[in-house]
């Protein structure tokens, strides 16, 4: 029996030793992130979103820029799922295609602002002299009026890009640029606030005391202990971006006419909103959907980033 029961004993504990080697930060993070029900929910529909965006024109056979004028302004129907434009072109086969374009810029636009904001966050928060200079000039962005900034810049610089890089490439790359270097400045001053806190950390003074140079202690400690923040940060910057190009093609300065994203459908939809009224819901509610989806996910995020939250 004495035999039994110290073979059970040490199985049980081999079993602890287990499942305490195997459990990993990611693995307590993705458990803590699945108990947040409304971070699934959005992780679901932002999944089908993406899947219908650009996998969709791959299974749905209509051309989203084919011309037929003798279908102009159908309603739904089983050969046109969300009816037809003005000039006979499918919606749903457009919205597609928009949403790879929307969700591009979106993913695009938020990498150029995440990594400014990182950048700016950790340099003046981990060095003194720079601190000042540097948060005063994220403060006199913080300052401009977004909005106008954006139209004056798309206005000055729209036709240059336009001849240098192609109508599409050009704005492209115009619009990516100019949201992400206005969006930037809320990820710079959490982090910077991190930095702050982390450098008087025990582990950062002992790196320093052993003579470590400051770009090892910034990637090797400083760095990789900011990344809650700027996942949350990159998040809710996608909902951002898409938010700011779909108001952008709105007001009719984003891409043009023959490159659609759901801002810009919603645009060519305005004055034929009283004959095909679905034909500016479909845009709408995918725009709403996606935003919702991203700011339930990064809610999500930052429960799951939370080692308090994740102890419990």
């Amino acid at each position: 029996m004495a035999t039994t029961r110290e073979g059970v004993e040490e199985t049980q504990d081999q079993t602890i030793e287990s499942s305490d080697k195997y459990r990993s930060l990611w693995a307590d993070v993705w458990r803590q992130f699945r108990r947040h029900k409304g971070a699934m929910v959005g992780l679901v529909l932002l999944t089908i979103i993406m899947f219908g965006s650009f996998i969709g024109p791959l299974i749905y056979p209509l051309d989203p820029f084919a011309i037929d004028t003798s279908q102009a302004s159908l309603s739904p129907s089983l050969d046109h799922p969300m009816g037809t434009d003005n000039l006979g072109r499918d919606v749903m086969a457009r919205v597609m295609v928009g949403g790879r374009i929307s969700l591009s810029v979106g993913i695009a636009a938020m990498i150029v602002g995440v990594v400014i904001g990182t950048a700016v966050g950790i340099i003046s928060g981990f060095f003194s002299k720079l601190d000042g200079i540097l948060m005063r000039g994220t403060d006199m962005f913080l300052a401009l009026p977004i909005l106008p900034l954006l139209l004056v810049i798309i206005m000055l610089f729209r036709d240059p890009l336009r001849e240098a890089f192609g109508p599409e490439l050009g704005i492209f790359i115009l619009v990516v640029t100019i949201i992400g270097i206005t969006s930037w400045m809320q990820t710079a001053r959490v982090v910077r606030g991190d930095v702050l806190a982390l450098k008087e950390q025990e582990f950062v003074l002992a790196a320093h005391s052993i003579g470590s140079r400051k770009r090892s202690v910034v990637f090797r400690h400083i760095f990789p202990n900011v990344l809650s923040p700027v996942m949350v940060a990159a998040a809710l910057g996608v909902a951002i971006a898409i938010i700011t190009e779909s108001a952008l093609s709105f007001l009719g300065l984003g891409f043009p006419s023959d490159f659609p994203t759901w801002g810009r459908l919603l645009f060519d939809a305005q004055g034929y909103i009283t004959i095909t009224p679905m034909r500016v819901l479909w845009p709408g509610i995918l725009i709403s959907l996606t935003v919702i989806s991203v700011n339930f996910i990064g809610d999500g995020l930052r429960d799951a980033l939370d080692p308090k939250l994740r102890s419990q």
